[in-house]
């Protein structure tokens, strides 16, 4: 007999923290493939998503490193003073939030940055992140860089997570 295993229920909420190095949310991937709008915020609820962080220029004689994906020991989970990378056009003070099913699929829309580093968000992460950034952000989109790409305005977006 074949066995699937249960979507997570709000009773066992993902934890960032123990995902053994994986920067992927595979309900989020199957949302999106299927272009579900309620898949996709059962997802973001009860799972988690993949967030572009900031990287501040280093100065000119310090080594860059790789690039990083982030991971437990190394800023996957968001530590305070983490700042999360958004996106803007040039002449405006709006915001673009781009948020992914997977680091592979935030590597495909920056393929040449050479310190690209993401962190885990769950619901409340993100909502506060949302909530304290409302005015600014005027668009959400998901795997930005497809194949299944989705958009919100953030609005929508807090509704869907509760």
């Amino acid at each position: 007999m074949n066995a699937t295993p249960a979507a997570p229920t709000p009773s066992d909420p993902v934890d960032p923290a123990d995902r053994n190095g994986t920067f992927r949310s595979e309900s989020l991937e199957h949302a999106l493939a299927a272009q579900d709008v309620a898949a996709v915020a059962f997802a973001l609820r009860h799972d988690v998503v993949v967030v572009p962080k900031l990287v501040l220029p280093t100065e000119p004689n310090e080594p860059t490193g790789a690039p990083s994906t982030g991971g437990p020991d190394d800023g996957a989970v968001p530590d305070e003073g983490d700042q999360v990378r958004v996106f803007g056009r040039e002449n405006t003070d709006k915001r673009i939030l781009l948020l992914f099913s997977s680091d592979n699929t935030y590597a495909a829309m920056v393929p040449d940055d050479p310190n690209r580093q993401v962190m885990l968000y769950d619901a409340l992460s993100l909502r506060a992140f949302l909530e304290a950034h409302l005015d600014v952000i005027e668009q959400v989109f998901f795997d930005i860089a497809g194949p299944h790409t989705m958009a919100a305005n953030p609005e929508d977006l807090l509704k869907a997570l509760g």
